[in-house]
């Protein structure tokens, strides 16, 4: 008979610009025996973000490349299908960093356990996880939205951007969401509420972009770089904010797309003359004291409906390479995430 096996991507080559499906190889293994003290998790769902980008490559960053053959990173909702540790139960569904893989073992270090009754596991992912932790921190830590200021936020369909604007709305400010096309404009102003939203493929987007912001853009929410950037900074206020979360626009160029035009030097002498705040950020920057506090705030928003979300699903883990490359162009609309098993 036949035994069941643990199906898993890995790294295959480090990326060079775009990456491509070969950069990544789907693999069958023995599913691993818990030990004592350890747990075996059955992954359910797995979110993809940009920040997988970066660790697939070998320049500095915030956190250790990944190795060739390495387990794609990613974090997941999972079930405890075996424990042989005191905490925790078959059957427990947690919040993990399992990757990408079906199987996983675990010493319950950094797991939190999930209440299927309070909200959908998933979201653990998304508007209750790591995104929407990043937007809660950035917003409020380093863009510090006041009453009746003007809140741009790109990228403002996705995970972290969609959070942003609803956050900034919540705390009295008007919100100018930039997404691209129709159908994602549409979502962010007459599902999520914002203000006034920009279609950043319009050929005359930072015209639009200036019209609605007619007294200037106190705080931008950085989530892409590239002509977005380009299109905020001359309608920055005196004193703006700026929390850079991403910068997707770029994460794909490799050493020969960085030979264009220098732009730094206008924009640090933007920066300079007009006194803005531009900070770059991580989210694990912050306490864990703050994500207490943003799952006991982010939780009572959606129960009082002020706080909504979308996810793109996407089925069977082996499909999860072409949906990250997709994710970097910009094709998914809402939290990406992939179901591996039920």
């Amino acid at each position: 008979m036949t035994q069941p096996q643990n199906l898993r991507v890995v790294l295959a080559s480090r990326p060079v610009g775009r990456p491509k499906a070969s950069d990544f190889r789907v693999e069958r293994a023995p599913i691993p025996e818990p030990a004592d003290g350890q747990l075996l998790l059955e992954v359910q769902t797995l979110s993809l973000d940009p920040y997988m980008r970066w660790r697939v490559s070998d320049e500095k960053s915030y956190a250790t490349p990944m190795e060739i053959g390495d387990v794609m990173v990613g974090g997941t909702v999972a079930r405890v299908h075996t424990s042989r540790h005191p905490d925790w139960r078959e059957g427990d569904i947690v919040l993990s960093s399992a990757g990408w893989q079906r199987y996983a073992l675990s010493d319950g270090t950094g797991l939190r356990r999930l209440d299927p009754a309070v909200a959908p596991p998933s979201t653990a992912l998304g508007v209750l996880g790591m995104p929407g932790l990043t937007a809660y921190v950035g917003l409020l830590n380093i863009g510090q939205p006041k009453p009746g200021e003007t809140v741009v936020v790109a990228a403002a369909s996705g995970a972290v951007g969609s959070v942003v604007g609803q956050i900034a709305r919540i705390k009295g400010a008007r919100v100018v969401g930039i997404a691209g096309g129709p159908e994602k404009c549409a979502f962010v102003k007459e599902e999520l509420g914002f203000d006034v939203v920009v279609d950043h493929h319009a050929p005359d987007f930072a015209q639009k972009l200036a019209e609605a912001c007619p007294n200037g853009i106190d705080v931008y929410f950085e989530n892409v770089s590239g002509h977005v950037w380009d299109a905020v900074l001359p309608l920055l206020n005196d004193f703006a904010r700026v929390p850079v979360c991403g910068l997707i626009a770029n994460y794909n160029d490799g050493p020969s797309d960085r030979s264009g035009p220098d732009r730094l030097p206008a924009t640090m002498r933007e920066i300079l003359s007009r006194r803005i705040t531009m900070k770059g950020f991580i989210v694990f920057d912050f306490p864990k004291e703050q994500e207490d506090e943003f799952l006991r705030v982010a939780g009572q928003w959606i129960r009082e409906g002020k706080l909504r979300w979308r996810e793109d699903v996407v089925d069977g883990l082996e499909k999860a390479p072409e949906a990250l490359i997709g994710l970097l162009e910009g094709k998914n609309f809402g939290k990406l995430v992939v179901r591996v098993g039920d």
